[in-house]
């Protein structure tokens, strides 16, 4: 999954990974709904406050995504086994106060996670191959397989091309007209992506959050503590969001880790969450409890 740098930038952020681009309007918060588990830094600085959360229709969430073009927010649902092609997965979709529009607006899927927007397309992860879906009318029109792949898992866009992250062979993929090829290998557990406004790209895996400079090769660990990462969002050039499947959500800014979330003891998870800059509302899949819950981050 992930960018909110400046209001000037709104446009530019539609470019970022799965469910982090800058959204136009202003969400409506479910006046029932309760504050989250949280710990904030001793400035008190930043915190999650929970907003709304949707009933248990989006079964085996692992993805949320937002498009600030239509002012949707697409989910990806295993329905399944994570790594089996059965044919149950799913794409949904809702709107930013968290009214469903379509639990399975997209059929015929394997096991999505990771989700992408590029020129009217959405671009899925599927097991071992990247799903093209036509934003229009939600049919596929194309699958790329990605050769050895074991496990795609997230998905991001630099505004030209897709990335995709393979978490069983510690490798990242590029799809470039059409072409399929590696960017990096031996990134243990690689997950999370992102991509900044200027295209550089940010990988989540067992040793932290890192920055990628593909023409040269060169990473960059900006983060060591926040290891085997699910979802990734890019606040601004030095802060960031990380969540952990297991349950936990955590703000990176300077290179500094702060636990934001914790969901650990209710058994729900926080997969590829999802974002929406101008609300700076935070989108978690929950995984086994079906459900997206949104937070308002203040930070």
């Amino acid at each position: 999954m992930k960018k909110a740098i400046a209001l000037s930038l709104v446009a530019l952020s539609m470019y970022a990974c799965s469910g982090n681009n800058s959204a136009e309007q202003e969400s409506t918060n479910d006046s029932t709904a309760t504050n989250a588990t949280a710990t904030s830094s001793p400035s008190g600085k930043a915190s999650l406050q929970k907003a709304w959360e949707t009933d248990t229709v989006f079964t085996t969430v692992e993805s949320t995504l937002y498009d600030p073009g239509s002012n949707i927010i697409y989910t990806s649902n295993i329905e399944g086994d994570p790594s089996k092609k059965d044919g149950k997965g799913s794409i949904g979709k809702l709107k930013p106060d968290g009214t469903v529009i379509n639990a399975r607006w997209t059929t015929g899927l394997n096991a999505p996670k990771g989700m992408a927007l590029l020129n009217g397309k959405l671009y899925v992860a599927d097991v071992d191959e990247l799903v093209e879906i036509n934003l229009s009318d939600g049919k596929i029109s194309k699958r790329y397989p990605v050769a050895g792949a074991g496990f795609l898992n997230d998905v991001a866009t630099d505004g030209r091309k897709i990335y995709a992250s393979d978490t069983k062979t510690g490798r990242v993929h590029v799809l470039d007209n059409g072409n399929v090829s590696t960017v990096t290998e031996d990134r243990d557990g690689a997950n999370g992506l992102a991509c900044d406004i200027n295209g550089q790209l940010y990988i989540l895996d067992k040793k932290g959050l890192s920055k990628y400079a593909i023409d040269s090769k060169q990473n960059q660990y900006i983060n060591q503590a926040v290891t085997g990462g699910d979802g990734l969002v890019i606040l601004n050039d030095s802060t960031y969001l990380a969540s952990r499947w297991q349950g936990e959500i955590y703000l990176i800014k300077g290179g500094k880790e702060q636990l934001l979330l914790d969901t650990k003891a209710d058994s729900s998870n926080t997969a590829d969450i999802g974002y929406i800059p101008a609300e700076k509302l935070v989108l978690v899949p929950t995984f086994f409890k079906n459900r997206v819950v949104a937070y308002k981050l203040s930070y």
